[in-house]
């Protein structure tokens, strides 16, 4: 059973490697961490105030109810079509939530194959927690965004940083690379937590992005986190969408 919170697009990827890129996201319900540190404020469907991340409606299982869910992966490749162009393949981006919950079920694979062999490039956005089995050949072509938490998560360290699930996609994957998101305040701390993890994996890109669900947050740690990426020597990421349509969900 593949639990999936929304499908949305064509619009363009917001954040890291393919920033700019027309995508269509399929967004799957669940996940392993719930990044109270984040501090974005929601209400459950019964009524609890809670913090997470900006997609907290997919990571809280408390929205389960208005997940939709499929049995098998041609009738999601069926709704997606539903928003394709007809002129060009737009990126494909499995998201979450955490969508490598799902990498055991046979359904993901197959989804994953259909679009790889049918020459879409496919972006997988993981907080790379889960170690997985990497054995098949497009499995290797998929790139990966590995959005690895830092304590500003409220997370422990030993939930959110697994060295040896990293290790095996940087080193089995094509292409692949790092994000942390930093605040303002935690600038100070992440230099050497970043630097800690680092040490403890093979050498992979490290894109670095303001925390911030509205332009307005997003402005306040811009600056700092461009200027730390800048100072250390890592590639710098907007968050592109949230420039553009705020806090607007589902573009």
């Amino acid at each position: 059973m593949l639990e999936i919170t929304e499908i949305f697009g064509p619009t363009i990827q917001g954040e890291g490697k393919k920033l700019g890129s027309p995508s269509i996201f399929i967004r799957f319900g669940k996940c392993n961490l719930s990044c109270k540190g984040f501090e974005v404020e929601y209400t459950t469907p019964s009524g609890e105030k809670k913090y997470s991340c900006d997609s907290y409606y997919a990571a809280d299982s408390q929205f389960k109810e208005y997940w939709t869910k499929y049995e098998n992966f041609e009738e999601i490749i069926n709704e997606v079509k539903k928003f394709e162009p007809k002129n060009y393949k737009p990126d494909i981006v499995i998201t979450g939530g955490e969508p490598l919950l799902y990498w055991r079920d046979d359904e993901f694979q197959k989804l994953l194959e259909y679009y790889i062999n049918n020459f879409y490039n496919v972006t997988i956005e993981t907080n790379a927690t889960i170690n997985i089995d990497i054995n098949k050949e497009y499995q290797k072509k998929i790139l990966f965004s590995m959005s690895v938490k830092l304590s500003n998560s409220a997370e422990s360290l030993k939930k959110r940083v697994n060295p040896k699930a990293l290790t095996n996609i940087i080193q089995n994957i094509d292409d692949k690379y790092l994000k942390f998101v930093l605040s303002k305040e935690c600038i100070d701390t992440s230099k050497d937590e970043i630097e800690s993890i680092l040490k403890q994996i093979p050498h992979v890109n490290v894109y670095l992005m303001p925390m911030g669900d509205t332009i307005e947050t997003l402005n306040l740690n811009s600056e700092a986190v461009i200027d730390f990426a800048v100072e250390n020597g890592y590639l710098y990421s907007d968050r592109l969408h949230i420039r553009i349509w705020n806090d607007k969900r589902g573009v």
